[in-house]
């Protein structure tokens, strides 16, 4: 019998949503759904897709294996209203309570959470979680990181394209802000790569 999944809450739960003050009808909508470390490089891929795309965030602490997650993605569907052609998404970050095993059994879940967003013709993007400064007890590793990066490929790939978020911080280890975000130069970086990902997802389409 499969097991049903439930949530473990860490110390501080957060949901950040923003969305263009006044979008544009004739630009596509972008989505970029992720943690903290998205959020830090969202105003860049704003600043890099203006004129372009409309740029929406959906930012949360929830971690694949809590159920929450596919229903605040429901919700935030709900209440957009709006066609996404591309989907910028990672979620690997959070929710150290559960193992990775746990992580692979509830990934399809979360996929179908995100499709939930889309249409036919919406282009998905991966981001590939980000290596951390140091490994810390009971929580982020990079060998976990690692873990959950090569178990989200199993699912993505070769269906939807890969922003290799990892591979590109991994070279910048001075700009890190803390212990698991980069400080602004890194984090334009890291935007900069976002963008240009979203940006040739949309030439595809067009």
């Amino acid at each position: 019998m499969a097991q049903k999944p439930v949530s473990l809450p860490e110390e501080i739960e957060w949901t950040w949503e923003v969305r263009p003050p006044r979008p544009n009808p004739t630009l596509p909508n972008v989505l970029l759904l992720g943690d903290s470390i998205t959020r830090n490089y969202f105003p860049e891929v704003q600043k890099r897709l203006t004129g372009i795309a409309n740029v929406y965030l959906m930012a949360s602490s929830t971690s694949v294996g809590d159920p929450r997650i596919e229903q605040q993605i429901e919700q935030f569907v709900k209440m957009e209203k709006v066609r996404f052609r591309v989907v910028h998404f990672n979620n690997g970050m959070h929710g150290w309570a559960y193992s990775e095993q746990q992580y692979k059994r509830e990934f399809p879940a979360f996929l179908r959470a995100i499709r939930s967003l889309v249409k036919n013709d919406t282009q998905l993007i991966w981001a590939s979680t980000t290596p951390v400064k140091s490994d810390t007890v009971d929580g982020a590793t990079n060998s976990r990181v690692e873990e959950r990066n090569r178990i989200a490929l199993e699912f993505v790939r070769p269906q939807l394209a890969i922003d290799d978020q990892f591979s590109l911080m991994r070279k910048h280890s001075d700009l890190y802000q803390d212990t698991v975000h980069f400080n602004p130069a890194g984090a334009a970086i890291q935007g900069d790569q976002a963008a240009e990902m979203i940006r040739s997802a949309l030439s595809r389409r067009d």
